[in-house]
């Protein structure tokens, strides 16, 4: 085959240090603006980018030469550049869920990150992560996140 084709698209969500929701309402928007810049200079695609004040959820289109621990670590330390320049003591949260997004579910997932602050208005942080976990199919124990 002369070409290389995929369609790689992945669900990130990370959230601030203690979840503090130090995003205010006045900087995220700029904040995904920034964000959005810094996977386009990494070379993907950002799909979409929503959140509220202590979380954010990327849908990102990658190569594959894309790794995502290396995407995570690039996009937290230099949005954590940025951010500081307002608020000095800013940090994400060390960890990150990723999970892989079918092309048939690229829409609803897009939706999904559209309407978070909608969804944070009914379910909060924690039962949002247990509920994207138990989806995924991923093993964990609930105690870690109380």
């Amino acid at each position: 085959m002369p070409s290389t084709y995929y369609s790689l698209h992945n669900h990130y969500v990370f959230s601030t240090k203690n979840r503090d929701p130090s995003l205010h309402e006045n900087l995220i928007h700029q904040t995904h603006e920034y964000l959005g810049g810094i996977i386009r200079g990494l070379g993907a695609k950002p799909v979409m980018i929503g959140g509220v004040s202590d979380h954010v959820h990327f849908l990102i289109g990658q190569k594959t030469t894309h790794c995502p621990a290396d995407l995570v670590r690039e996009i937290k330390k230099s949005s954590t550049d940025w951010l500081r320049i307002e608020q000095p003591d800013f940090s994400w949260q060390e960890g990150y869920g990723v999970f892989s997004v079918s092309p048939e579910r690229l829409d609803a997932v897009t939706k999904y990150i559209v309407k978070q602050p909608e969804h944070h208005t009914k379910k909060t942080y924690r039962e949002e992560w247990i509920e994207l976990l138990k989806y995924a199919r991923i093993e964990f124990e609930e105690s870690q996140f109380d």
